[in-house]
C-alpha cells in the first residue's frame, strides 16, 4: 500500500514516502484525513473476499464521539467508496453491545476502527485476529497515554502482522510518545504540520476575573447575549459539566453535557442535538474537546481553567474552524486563576481583561 500520492496531492506530507512508516505531529484534525488515506491506500489493493482485517485505525472511545459524528454522512461515503471497490468497513467501540460487532467482525472487514479496550476484549473472546493486518493507524497517540491506554496499545500493535505499514498521529510528540513511535515504527519518516497561521490568532479572546461563587450568574449574563449563538462550555470535571448543562437548562438555556462518563449513545444524541441546533450550549470536558468537530461554533467559554495550558489551545480551537474567526471567553476564579501565566506565556500574548457590567 502506498498513500504517498494522496498525502502529498493534499499537502499533508511533502514528498513521497512509498510505504514507509511515519510519526506526525500535528495541531490539525487528522480524523477524516486518516479515512480517506485509508481509502485511498486501499485502493492500492487487489479487492480479496477474505475475511480478515487488513486495516487497523485504532483511536481513543472520546475521539471516535467524531467518528460516529460523521458517521451518517462521511462514514457512509468512505463505506460506498470501499463498497463499490468490494471492500469492507467496521467499528468496534466500548459502550455498545457486543453483537451487532461480533456479527461484523464475523463477516469479515478490510478496515476497521476501534477503541483498545474494546478491540482486545473481542480479540481475547477469538473474535478477532490482526495477523492480516498490513496497514495500521494509531490516533491521538498522546490521548492514549492520558487515558492509560498505553499498554493495550503495545498489546495490539504486537498482534499485527510485523510487515506493515504503520502511521502513528498525535498532537505533541512528549518522550513517551517519542518511546512508543520508536518501539512500534520501523525507521519512520517524521512530519510536523503547523496550522496555517495559528488558531490563538484567529480568536478574540477575553478574561474575566470574577469570584467563584459569582460564576454561575456571570455565564448567565454572558449567555443573554444573542450574539453568543453556538456556544461550548468547558469545566474540568464530569460532575462540573453535568451541573452547568442542568443550571442553564433551567434557567432556559437548551444544553447538553458531553464526557467520559456519558455512555457512547448519550453522547452521540448530546452532539447530535448541538450540531442540528437543539442545544445552544454543550458543556463538556477536557477529555471530550479533542473528539468535538461541529462547525459554526461562535464561542468557546472556559468556564474552569485547564490543568495544562496545552488544553487551553485545545478548547478554543473549537471555534475558528477551517480559517473562520471566534471567540473565547475565561471566567478566571481564586481557585484556578494561577493557570493563567502559564497559559498566556504558552500562547505568547497577554489575554485581554473585561469587566462584567
Amino acid at each position: 500500500m502506498n498513500p504517498s500520492s494522496f498525502l502529498t496531492s493534499t499537502q499533508l506530507l511533502s514528498g513521497g514516502l512509498a510505504g514507509g512508516d511515519v510519526a506526525l505531529e500535528s495541531k490539525l484534525n487528522m480524523s477524516l484525513a486518516e479515512l480517506k488515506l485509508s481509502v485511498r491506500a486501499t485502493n492500492c489493493l487487489e479487492s480479496e473476499n477474505v475475511n480478515t482485517v487488513r486495516e487497523l485505525v485504532t483511536r481513543t472511545e472520546d475521539q471516535l464521539l467524531e467518528v460516529r459524528n460523521f458517521g451518517e454522512t462521511t462514514l457512509n461515503e468512505v463505506r460506498e467508496k470501499l463498497t463499490s471497490l468490494g471492500l469492507r468497513l467496521g467499528m468496534v467501540i466500548g459502550g455498545l453491545g457486543f453483537g451487532r460487532q461480533i456479527d461484523t467482525l464475523q463477516k469479515g472487514v478490510d478496515i476497521l476502527v476501534a477503541t483498545p479496550g474494546r478491540l482486545l476484549d473481542l480479540m481475547n473472546q477469538g473474535h478477532c485476529k490482526l495477523g492480516n493486518v498490513t496497514f495500521f493507524v494509531l490516533d491521538e497517540a498522546d490521548r492514549m497515554f492520558d487515558m492509560g491506554f498505553i499498554k493495550d496499545v503495545r498489546r495490539i500493535s504486537q498482534s499485527v502482522n510485523k510487515q506493515r505499514q504503520t502511521l502513528m498521529f498525535s498532537a505533541t510528540m512528549p518522550p513517551d510518545v517519542a518511546k512508543l513511535a520508536a518501539d512500534i515504527l520501523n525507521d519512520p519518516e517524521r512530519v510536523e504540520i503547523a496550522p496555517q497561521g495559528r488558531t490563538v490568532d484567529r480568536i478574540d479572546q477575553r478574561v474575566y476575573f470574577v469570584n467563584a461563587a459569582n460564576k454561575r450568574s456571570l455565564l448567565q449574563h454572558l449567555l443573554s447575549d444573542s450574539g453568543l449563538e453556538k456556544v461550548i462550555v468547558f469545566t474540568r470535571t464530569k460532575r462540573g459539566a453535568n451541573r452547568v448543562a442542568e443550571q442553564l437548562e433551567k434557567t432556559g438555556v437548551p444544553s447538553e453535557a458531553i464526557h467520559g462518563n456519558k455512555s457512547q449513545n448519550a453522547r452521540q444524541r448530546a452532539l447530535d442535538a448541538f450540531t442540528r441546533g437543539r442545544a445552544r450550549v454543550l458543556v463538556a470536558t477536557d477529555l471530550a474537546a479533542r473528539g468535538i468537530d461541529v462547525q459554526g461554533v461562535t464561542h468557546v467559554i472556559n468556564y474552569e481553567l485547564p490543568a495544562e495550558a496545552e488544553s487551553y489551545v485545545h478548547r478554543i480551537g473549537r471555534t475558528a474552524r477551517a480559517g473562520a474567526s471566534g471567540h473565547a471567553i475565561t471566567l478566571a476564579c481564586e481557585r484556578y486563576v494561577a493557570g493563567l501565566g502559564p497559559i498566556e506565556a504558552y500562547i505568547g500574548q497577554k489575554i485581554p481583561v473585561e469587566w462584567a457590567d
